[in-house]
């Protein structure tokens, strides 16, 4: 990630990852990338999001890293939602779901409201 200038500690850092940076990773280097960076603070946005699969493993690790005085764990928000819960067992079979995606991913203790709708995330944040 990014380093922070000294000079500029009192702001919320935002990371945009392209899906090209994500695209070479393996899933637990996708999952560090994100968790490094968020618990340094920063705000993380995928512009193509994780599957699934990655998701759960993200909820994962991150619940093993979590302790009270270091790091609180995550909030994360897609959209949109995947439409495979949606789909019937063809549709799923032969591959059909959006795999497009936008997901913002941030330090729990700082996020205090994130809102998602039709055609909005909304996220307000603290300072640390």
């Amino acid at each position: 990630m990014p380093e922070v200038t000294p000079g500029n500690t009192d702001g919320v850092q935002i990371d945009l990852i392209s899906g090209a940076r994500m695209e070479g990773l393996t899933s637990m280097e996708k999952i560090r990338l994100i968790l490094d960076g968020v618990r340094d603070g920063n705000i993380v946005i995928l512009e193509e999001g994780l599957s699934p699969d990655e998701e759960s493993k993200l909820i994962e690790v991150t619940m093993t890293e979590i302790s009270p005085d270091e790091f609180n764990g995550i909030e994360i928000e897609t959209y949109p939602q995947s439409k495979a819960g949606s789909q019937g067992f063809l549709g799923r079979l032969m591959g059909s779901e959006e795999t497009k995606k936008l997901t913002v991913i941030g330090p729990a203790n700082q996020i205090e409201t994130l809102h998602k709708d039709e055609n909005l995330i909304s996220a307000l944040v603290s300072r640390r």
